[in-house]
Order: C-alpha cells, then sequence, then structure tokens
C-alpha cells in the first residue's frame, strides 16, 4: 500500500543562504499595537514563541526605523538602544524553539499624523497628495482625516536610506536572523512606486525607473550592509490601501523584480490581489503569476490563504513559501492543524489592534487546551 504523500506545507525548502526551513509556512507580519510607548513588551517573548516552530520562518510585526516613521498607536521601534534591547528577550524566546526570526523595517510616509511625528511636524511622502479615502488615522481623540503630507527633500531621501541602512544593522545586532524591507500595503516604499501617489517631477518621480529610484536605494543599502541574502522585500502591486493606487502595476512591479533579481535576496513576499483594500476579496484575474516567473530567487505569496488552497500554490509551483496571518495569529500550533487537518480557532477582530497584553494575544489555546472561560 503507498504511503500517504506529505502536505506540501510541511516540506523543507533551502533558502539562499544555505538554511534549510523544515515548512513551507511563513508567520506573517501583523501589526498588534501592543508596543506601549515604541518599546516591545515582554508578552511579545510569549506572543512570538506560541508562534514559532522548528525550522519555520517568522516575520514580525511592522517595526519603525526612526521616530518619523509611526502613523499607528503602540507600534515599536527598531531606533532606539530600549528598542533593540526590548526585542532581544523575542528573538531568544524564537531561536529557543528553532525557528528564524526576520525584523520588518517600516516607515508609514504620508500614512500618519502631526500627532506622531516628531515637534508635530507634518508626515512626509513622496508628493504632498494626502489619504483621502475612508480609512482613519488613530489619533488620541480617535479617528481623524489624514492630514496633507510635505513632500520629501532630496536630504530627506537621502536620510531615511540611512534610516533604513541603520535599523537593518540594529536588527542583526539584536540577534534577528534577517530582515524584510516593507515595500507594500500604501505606505512610504509604496508610495513612491505608484503613479496615484508620485506626482514628483526630479528624479525620484515622473519616469518608472525615476519613481522606482528610492526603494532600490533602500533595497540595496540595507543588502550592502547586512548581506543580501538576510534581506527580504514585501510588494504589493494590486493594492490600493491608503489609495495606492497605479495605473499599470504589473508593468511597474515587473521592471522592480528585473532590478533586484539576480542581487541573492532572501526572497520576494507579493501580496494577492484579493487583499486590495486591508480586507479579503473576492478572487480576482489579476495573479503574481508575472511575478513569479520573472524572479529566480525564494517567493513566497500571501493573502487570504487557508489550508487547502495553500496547499495547491506550493504543489502548483506558484509559491515556494506561504505567509499566514490571522489563521496563525488565532492559531498558534498552526502546522500542527494543518498537518492534522484539524478545526482552527475562530480570530477576533476586536483584539487584533489594541494594548491588551493577554486577551487576543497570548490566550489563543493550543490543539491540547481547553478554549479558556471568560
Amino acid at each position: 500500500m503507498a504511503s500517504p504523500q506529505p502536505n506540501p506545507l510541511l516540506t523543507p525548502f533551502t533558502l539562499p543562504d544555505g538554511t534549510e526551513l523544515l515548512m513551507r509556512i511563513v508567520y506573517a507580519p501583523m501589526t498588534r499595537d501592543r508596543a506601549v510607548g515604541t518599546i516591545t513588551q515582554p508578552n511579545a517573548a510569549i506572543y512570538y514563541s506560541q508562534r514559532a516552530h522548528k525550522g519555520a520562518l517568522m516575520l514580525t510585526e511592522g517595526t519603525c526605523i526612526s521616530a518619523e516613521a509611526h502613523g499607528y498607536p503602540d507600534t515599536p521601534g527598531i531606533y532606539t538602544n530600549a528598542q533593540i534591547a526590548a526585542w532581544k528577550p523575542v528573538i531568544k524566546a524564537v531561536h529557543a524553539k528553532g525557528a528564524l526570526l526576520y525584523c520588518q523595517l517600516w516607515h508609514v510616509g504620508r500614512a500618519s499624523h502631526q500627532e506622531y511625528q516628531p515637534d508635530g511636524a507634518a508626515p512626509m511622502a513622496p508628493s504632498a497628495i494626502p489619504i483621502v479615502s475612508e480609512v482613519k488615522v488613530y489619533i488620541s481623540t480617535g479617528p481623524a482625516d489624514y492630514p496633507t503630507p510635505r513632500a520629501m527633500t532630496g536630504e530627506d531621501i537621502k536620510r531615511v536610506t540611512e534610516e533604513f541602512r541603520v535599523a537593518a544593522r540594529n536588527a542583526i545586532d539584536a540577534g534577528f536572523d534577517g530582515v524584510e524591507v516593507h515595500g507594500a500595503n500604501g505606505y512610504l516604499l509604496e508610495q513612491f512606486i505608484k503613479d496615484g501617489i508620485n506626482k514628483r517631477e526630479d528624479e525620484f518621480g515622473g519616469s518608472l525607473e525615476n519613481r522606482l529610484r528610492f526603494p532600490l536605494q533602500v533595497i540595496k543599502a540595507v543588502a550592502d550592509e547586512v548581506g543580501a541574502s538576510k534581506v527580504g522585500v514585501r510588494l504589493s502591486p494590486y493594492s490600493t490601501f491608503l489609495d495606492a493606487f497605479d495605473s499599470d502595476p504589473v508593468s511597474t512591479y515587473l521592471r522592480l523584480v528585473e532590478h533586484v533579481d539576480g542581487m541573492g535576496l532572501a526572497y520576494l513576499h507579493f501580496v494577492e490581489a484579493r487583499v486590495g483594500t486591508g480586507v479579503d476579496m473576492e478572487d480576482t484575474k489579476e495573479t503574481l503569476e508575472p511575478f513569479r516567473k520573472a524572479f529566480k530567487g525564494p517567493f513566497i505569496a500571501a493573502g487570504g490563504y487557508k489550508r487547502e488552497n495553500g496547499m495547491a500554490a506550493i504543489e502548483g509551483g506558484s509559491a515556494d513559501l506561504i505567509s499566514y496571518g490571522r489563521l496563525f495569529l488565532a492559531n498558534p500550533d498552526l502546522p500542527r492543524r494543518f498537518e492534522l487537518n484539524a478545526p482552527l480557532n475562530s480570530y477576533d477582530r476586536s483584539t487584533f489592534f489594541c494594548a491588551e497584553q493577554v486577551k487576543g494575544y497570548i490566550d489563543y489555546p493550543f490543539l491540547d487546551e481547553e478554549p479558556k472561560k471568560e
């Protein structure tokens, strides 16, 4: 009798630096708004270690590279000694479980407010164009409209590039296994990439090559600092979250892939079209296939994946790795549940983004536990 075929999500994969992963399941970067005063809190070590599995890759929540990079309540940083020190117990706890942990480097750009900015300055962006969709920025008095940002100067661009480089060095020195440059979801680097936002008339705007110039400078600076094989990049060609529109996303992102292909990056991490506005959408005709074909390195796909379509994506070659967000948030033993095809815990949206350090954070039950009673 033939032995059953292994679950494709639980098969090994080797990263460019020779590190062998024991599974294709990646813990996705997810903002949790629990880093009080920009400092990662002690329970984060429990949270991440609960979801750490031997031979698996994990990505941190977006971690800000500077004081200007923030735009949400209680998001962590990696630019002060206190922030760096606070991440070390998390890294130690994840490594004790045999997992890898990459730090996602984040700058929100115009998706911010004067309240988050040093000295109450306007947030920065490629152009002085505000976010006008129904999405709000959350400040101390509640939800508010996004302000008009200020257009970055050439000196700003140089400084932010340097801040990305220093943040990458800080992350590696803290013990992270690598870094992910956040170039997706309507934040600063994507704001430069997409022509619906970037209306500059200098060398950082206008033509496609000019719009890619700053993001590519950041990727190169980070790769030069810590080694390309320790650097991943997250991209969302089809996302329109935070008014991030592009007139030709396929051509835009194929050109970006052409630039980075051959650099020896750890991976590219692409978000599916079905996650275009911050929530799952019905399947669309847009696909990640052109980018998968163009990039010769490891390819992570993200966005609304479940067990069956994740297995199919690996088996069919659509991706090398699949990142899981909300399912992993609510099921710290997700790989085990996928192995057994076991029922999943439901997630509680009301606790996704809040200061609560236990509820909806470290109290989701494992398979061998009874759900906690209120």
